[in-house]
Order: structure tokens, then C-alpha cells, then sequence
């Protein structure tokens, strides 16, 4: 008896080309998905006086314990979503 496994619906363009997480641009570079500067991003991303101390972007900061630095990952949809609110 061959049983045959149900296959998946296929992917969407959109969902192929949506990552969950974005890493920052290197510096003097853009944003593939927006455009938007490295230091725009971090203005968005990082609690300080550009946002009062409330990011209204969710990213997080990965880094090996005792590390000072460490890679900053900004969620597509949190900065989508606050994109889509400006306009």
C-alpha cells in the first residue's frame, strides 16, 4: 500500500519574501525592505530622546553573557505595522 503524505499550499510571494526578524543595515548602507537608514532604524528601535524613551518598534539585542555588544534584530511586522500607522 503506498500512502501518499497531503502536501502544503503552496507559499505566497509575499510570505516568501517576509523574514520575522530584520538585522540592522551596515553603516552608510539601507534597509532592503524599507529604506530607511541604519540610524533612523535605531532611532525607532532603541529607548531615547528621538522617542521619549518608548521605542515604537520591537527589536531585541542578541550577545554572549558579559558581551558589551551584540547584534540588534528588529521584528518586520512591529516596524511594518508603524510604518502603515504613519501614513
Amino acid at each position: 500500500m503506498n500512502a501518499t503524505l497531503p502536501t502544503p499550499p503552496p507559499a505566497t510571494s509575499t510570505d516568501a519574501l517576509k523574514p520575522e526578524w530584520l538585522r540592522l543595515p551596515a553603516p552608510g548602507s539601507r534597509c532592503r525592505f524599507t529604506g530607511l537608514s541604519r540610524s533612523t532604524l535605531n532611532e525607532l528601535t532603541i529607548p531615547g530622546p528621538a522617542n521619549d524613551g518608548t521605542p515604537p518598534v520591537k527589536s531585541v539585542v542578541l550577545r554572549k553573557r558579559g558581551a558589551l555588544r551584540g547584534i540588534r534584530l528588529i521584528s518586520y511586522d512591529s516596524l511594518m505595522g508603524y510604518l502603515k500607522e504613519l501614513s
